[in-house]
């Protein structure tokens, strides 16, 4: 008699939700894979009007899908691997005082160069061992090179603690400017970290030009302060930008003709004018949008009036004087960029205007899951460039406790900067680094002494990451190619070929042994070790890890110890069912008694595993993290999801011999 579904619900679940939460989370892998490969099949045929169209349908999805997709590591991929090493040596020589510098200090930083290109020794400690050989007994110290500053007490302590911060500065600032410009280059799953003391690692998966990646690479950041001029010049501008891409195409407005030289006075209409599209179904009333504004429909504008913002509309073509204030979705930008790329375009913007986009998306909507991003029209000419920046800190204003940061510049930066800030009052100067706008803080008042705070960040850490971007200009610290390897795709495709290969070798052959030996529960645990699979898979997804080919070594023997449990609890069952117990009676036993032999073996092999990941780098690192997710899944589909399945077998009145001969078996107690 079968058991009723309320006896045995938790069983099955234990069988199907792992399972079903494994394929759930590797749907949007083989979505980027399915998408991908009908993408790579149009590029070949070069059929354009063919991949128009596939990038309007489903480019979103495959932006979407490759986002939550499993990462394939550069030797599965094809790619470039690097290793950039921050000069700090340079950075000791540039922070010392030009006029103290001699010949005794020349000789420490020549010898400092030369120890530092052999040893992976932090470059400070290796500096003030040879300052201490060679500039010490000529009674020097670090106080006759190095300026203390406003430092209260002059102390060499004082002024190695302000190094130490220097060069942990230098490296931050330098991944952030890396980061950067990979992101902007359009690299998918970059990964950037820091390395010991003083290197960036790099693995930029599907690079192709090597030659334009390293001068991307070793470009020195710019730093600049530009004016934003958000008006409605700029909105007219844009006006224009649609009509000429419409008679381009021989189209008519679907709205009447309007006066582009709408007086100052002119209020902001959105509501005076009848909906052309009213009536239209939602999908054919956005496709005319789009035709009838091919470039402002990319975007949203808002007039600001009263710290209250109006959306507009540009069917009329009338915009009042004041500020604006732009915002663009994710998935329209690569369009917005390449209609301002376009010369034809750029002339009908005022010739010393811009637009540059915010460096990150707004925080307040990415929490709501809508990735957005503001964008800025600037004056073509900086104000103001980094190299004035002296140093900038992170901190919290005494007053509202919000997030901050504090700025100062040199004497003439801080000349200039009282004349821009007296001159812009109540408008916006934005922090520009690599053409992407850190910040646009309003100029509240005239700045004097060449101390700013800026304001608006909603955290911290945000803070954080402005200071390290405005200390670009003021650290003098080099990045130079240390390491460059580059991985051929052909040799990435044979690599997943192989890997692939090797583990339905060893699938296949665990197959035939355990149905061949233990018959149906040998069958059971292939059902435990597909689950195994599945989930490691799935974790590494979820958690953002990535495939390597060592990850697919550590899936392979997690395959040999996933079996090796089944394989431990198989041989204590077939004990007790020779014993003459029940097949209920020796599955509890079997299982109990090869706990603790199952325990030892995959513990001792996890710490194994942890030492691999702390002490290892790179490959070790990606073998290590598969072992151990293998481990855990290990214990739980052979301890817990196979014995459900055969809890659930033997509850519907199945007999399992695990491969010993019938007549030797006792029914179920």
């Amino acid at each position: 008699m079968a058991p009723k579904f309320s006896q045995v619900w938790g069983k099955w679940a234990l069988l199907v939700l792992p399972l079903a939460l494994g394929i759930y989370i590797l749907w949007p892998t083989y979505r980027a894979w399915q998408l991908e490969a009908e993408r790579d099949r149009l590029l070949r045929s070069g059929d354009s009007v063919a991949l128009a169209e596939f990038e309007q349908r489903y480019g979103e999805a495959l932006r979407s899908a490759k986002q939550n997709a499993l990462k394939l590591g550069l030797d599965l991929r094809g790619g470039m691997y690097v290793t950039l090493e921050v000069d700090v040596v340079k950075l000791l020589e540039e922070a010392a005082e030009r006029e103290a510098v001699d010949e005794i200090f020349r000789q420490v930083i020549e010898e400092t160069r030369r120890q530092a290109e052999r040893s992976d020794e932090p470059v400070l400690d290796i500096f003030l061992r040879v300052f201490d050989r060679i500039a010490r007994p000529q009674g020097r110290s670090l106080i006759s090179y190095y300026d203390v500053g406003d430092l209260r007490e002059v102390s060499e302590e004082k002024i190695l603690e302000r190094l130490r911060r220097n060069i942990e500065s230098a490296i931050d600032q330098a991944q952030e400017v890396i980061r950067q410009r990979v992101d902007r280059y359009g690299v998918a799953e970059a990964n950037i970290q820091k390395q010991g003391t003083r290197r960036i690692m790099l693995e930029l998966p599907g690079v192709t030009n090597e030659a334009e990646m390293r001068q991307l690479l070793q470009t020195t950041a710019r730093l600049e302060f530009k004016l934003v001029r958000n008006n409605e010049e700029a909105v007219r501008a844009f006006y224009a930008i649609d009509q000429y891409l419409k008679r381009q195409r021989g189209d008519t407005l679907a709205t009447a003709p309007a006066d582009t030289t709408a007086g100052a006075d002119t209020p902001a209409r959105t509501s005076d004018t009848a909906d052309p599209y009213a009536g239209l179904p939602e999908e054919e009333r956005q496709r005319r949008i789009r035709q009838d504004f091919p470039f402002t429909s990319l975007f949203v504008t808002y007039y600001v009036q009263n710290d209250r913002f109006i959306p507009i509309s540009y069917q009329r073509g009338e915009f009042p004087e004041g500020e604006y204030f732009f915002q663009i979705p994710k998935a329209t930008i690569p369009e917005f960029e390449a209609i301002l790329s376009r010369p034809d375009v750029q002339r009908l913007l005022p010739a010393e205007y811009e637009v540059a986009l915010s460096a990150k998306p707004d925080e307040r909507l990415l929490r709501q899951g809508v990735e957005i991003y503001t964008f800025y029209v600037l004056k073509r000419e900086p104000e103001l460039t980094g190299d004035v920046i002296t140093d900038a800190r992170a901190t919290f204003d005494p007053t509202t406790n919000a997030p901050i940061v504090l700025m100062d510049m040199n004497a003439e930066g801080a000349e200039r900067w009282a004349r821009i800030t007296g001159a812009n009052i109540k408008k916006k100067i934005a922090i520009v680094l690599d053409g992407r706008v850190y910040s646009a803080p309003v100029v509240q008042s005239k700045i004097t002494g060449g101390r700013s705070q800026i304001t608006g960040m909603s955290s911290i850490q945000e803070a954080h990451l402005l200071e390290i971007v405005l200390k670009a200009g003021a650290l003098k610290a080099p990045v130079k190619l240390a390491e460059e390897r580059v991985v051929g795709p052909s040799l990435g495709e044979d690599s997943i070929r192989r890997g692939l290969l090797a583990g339905l070798i060893g699938f296949g052959l665990v197959v035939l042994f355990m149905v061949g030996y233990y018959t149906g529960a040998g069958a059971v645990a292939i059902f435990a070790l597909l689950v195994n699979v599945v989930l490691i898979l799935a974790l590494l997804s979820a958690f953002k890890g990535t495939l390597t080919l060592p990850g697919i070594a550590g899936i392979v023997l997690t395959m040999g110890m996933a079996v090796d449990a089944n394989i431990l609890i198989f041989e204590r069952i077939r004990e007790e069912l020779r014993r003459g117990r029940s097949i209920r009676s020796a599955v509890d036993e079997g299982h109990k008694r090869a706990l603790a032999a199952i325990l030892d073996s995959n513990i001792t092999t996890f710490i194994t595993g942890l030492i691999l990941y702390f002490l290892g780098t790179g490959p070790i690192q990606g073998f290590a993290i598969t072992l151990m997710i293998g481990i855990l899944n290990t214990l739980f589909t052979a301890l817990i999801v196979a014995r459900a399945f055969i809890e659930l077998m033997l509850a519907y009145g199945a007999t399992l011999s695990y491969g010993l001969p019938r007549q030797r078996l006792v029914p179920v107690a």
